[in-house]
């Protein structure tokens, strides 16, 4: 069964099936995924792709090996726009992918859950941060990301939610999202499109 035959049992999220349906895709160096997730946090895409290209000119253009990022000095990493915290969990995620010894094979054939319990362990990965790992680099299909904004902002909007605290909107997230397993990640996508379009 394709998704959208799956997402017709939802009569609102399938009014937002417009188009070709999504391709989720594996993506190598999951590390450097990481990195590039953590370097992107509260910008904007557009600032976010320049810092990325920065980090990459500092390796001749290419995707660095986790030692060539330990390697990296902090006030290398501090001139392409990084505060001290991201150097720090920059370095933080090479140090961790070094001395686990893990590799995109490992993280590929791992449930979700245990991918965020082993990578959260990172100072500076939040559950968030692996949740984009896991639909954007690793292609699982299952992931609900109930603690990101754009989400909850169309949700709110698209099943019209009623809620006092963020708990109990979570907790009606949630039992929404229920009706999409197991293709949690494609409903995401669909969310973030619609709200991108402006509708919400």
């Amino acid at each position: 069964m394709t998704y959208q035959k799956h997402f017709k049992k939802d009569a609102k999220l399938s009014t937002l099936l417009k188009g070709a349906p999504y391709v989720l895709k594996k993506r190598k160096n999951t590390a450097v995924r990481l990195i590039a997730s953590i370097l992107s946090q509260q910008l904007n895409t557009k600032v976010a792709k320049i810092i990325f290209l920065r980090f990459l000119d500092l390796y001749n253009a290419t995707e660095p090996s986790m030692q060539q990022v330990v390697d990296t000095p902090t006030e290398t990493l501090r001139k392409i726009g990084l505060s001290n915290s991201k150097v720090n969990y920059v370095h933080n995620v090479a140090h961790f992918f070094l001395e686990h010894k893990i590799t995109d094979k490992q993280l590929y054939s791992m449930e979700p859950e245990a991918v965020i319990e082993l990578l959260t362990q990172i100072k500076g990965v939040g559950t968030w941060t692996v949740e984009m790992l896991l639909m954007f680099s690793l292609g699982h299909e299952n992931v609900f990301a109930v603690d990101d904004l754009g989400i909850q902002q169309a949700m709110i909007s698209l099943y019209k939610i009623k809620y006092t605290t963020k708990k109990e909107l979570k907790t009606k997230m949630i039992k929404i999202s229920e009706l999409w397993a197991p293709y949690k990640t494609y409903a995401c996508l669909h969310l973030w499109q619609w709200k991108d379009n402006g509708a919400v």
